[in-house]
């Protein structure tokens, strides 16, 4: 047998679509698995060994901000998150239509990260310092349809946010009835952010939305989020059913262990965790990154299978790339993550301040296409 390029070892290997959870290797030839499981043979011209490393899947972020230069939220992905395990991003919202060229030149194109695009119905995306549909304008149906139909895979989707804070004096709904119409016209989803305000509410918005909509920052302190007092509202229920995904979205102000808590005791689990992660996360302590993020989440009590789908298979799927990312499936692209459980890691918290106890998943190493690039 022809020695394959790498062989890495540890002491966990763990793949929801393979069904993989215990030691294990995988074998790498031309930036591709050629094998995965707890009995692989034949040779290697590199082995590497982590005897105490979780080996998944490269990790499948859904919610972040890459850019260089750009978006007022961008970071390089390069820079921030591919040494954090983190091969695979969708940018929420950082470019729109008047700049998507430059987007896809200097950031999609140039990244070792795989980026792909939630392309903002604003025309001029994050860009500007104030909000990006202050101007009702912006919200441009035809700008926004003519780039997505341009930019072929490179855009999954179109990012609206309802929010105070992106919409400003303009009218959500209307930006919503936009942001759909722009979504119908281009067969693509939405990567939806609700108003998260009582000016209109959110059981008026989610009947709104349609299967494969993605609905983030869903485990939100603010008063008009998941819950009604402790309960999962039961129109979050209905668009669940309907087929409406729900994604964490952490970030600077979205992410509650309260309310986290009481939807996974519900039943109610992400379909996808999130970072947001943004300018304002960058040299941030402890590191804010999706092996802490998914930490939460078990904390306050997701089964860890569940949290470890949630940041591979269940992204790629999301991004219509199941089976090529987010698994250790033989032909997938090798891109891998190393984790290592510190017990006596930094302390979970929550944007409140709240902290729960336990240790937390940390970043070891990250293979793009089978190089080791962290």
């Amino acid at each position: 047998m022809r020695p394959r390029d790498l062989l890495i070892r540890a002491g966990r290997l763990y793949c929801a679509l393979e069904g993989l959870d215990g030691p294990g290797a995988v074998a790498i030839t031309n930036g591709r698995i050629a094998a995965a499981g707890t009995a692989i043979e034949g040779r290697a011209a590199e082995v590497l060994d982590f005897a105490d490393g979780l080996l998944l899947p490269g990790l499948v972020d859904l919610h972040v901000h890459a850019d260089r230069g750009g978006s007022r939220f961008g970071v390089d992905p390069d820079l921030h998150l591919l040494p954090r395990g983190t091969t695979t991003v969708l940018s929420q919202g950082d470019a729109g239509s008047a700049n998507w060229e430059r987007y896809r030149d200097n950031v999609v194109d140039a990244s070792t990260v795989r980026v792909r695009a939630a392309l903002n119905l604003a025309r001029q995306g994050e860009t500007t310092a104030g909000a990006c549909f202050e101007d009702l304008d912006a919200a441009h149906v035809e700008a926004c349809v003519a780039a997505v139909r341009a930019a072929g895979n490179a855009v999954w989707g179109i990012a609206v946010n309802t929010s105070v804070p992106a919409c400003g004096g303009s009218d959500p709904r209307e930006i919503l009835r936009r942001g759909l119409e722009a979504a119908e016209r281009t067969g693509k989803p939405l990567l939806f952010g609700s108003r998260r305000s009582p000016d209109w509410p959110l059981a008026e918005q989610l009947p709104l939305l349609r299967a494969g909509d993605v609905v983030t920052y869903c485990f939100s302190p603010d008063p008009d989020g998941l819950l009604a007092g402790s309960a999962v509202r039961e129109e979050v229920w209905a668009a669940r059913g309907r087929g409406v995904l729900f994604d964490v979205g952490h970030g600077m102000a979205s992410f509650s262990f309260r309310v986290a808590e009481a939807a996974i005791a519900q039943g109610f689990l992400p379909d996808t965790i999130s970072t947001d992660f943004q300018l304002r996360h960058v040299d941030q302590q402890p590191p804010h990154d999706l092996p802490r993020t998914l930490s939460k989440l078990i904390a306050v009590g997701m089964p860890e299978s569940e949290a470890f789908a949630r940041v591979t298979a269940r992204p790629a799927a999301v991004l219509g790339m199941a089976g090529d990312i987010g698994c250790l499936s033989p032909g997938a692209c090798a891109d891998l993550a190393v984790l290592r459980w510190n017990p006596h890691a930094l302390p979970l918290r929550d944007v409140l301040g709240e902290e729960r106890a336990g240790g937390c998943w940390e970043p070891v190493a990250a293979f793009r296409a089978g190089i080791r690039v962290s």
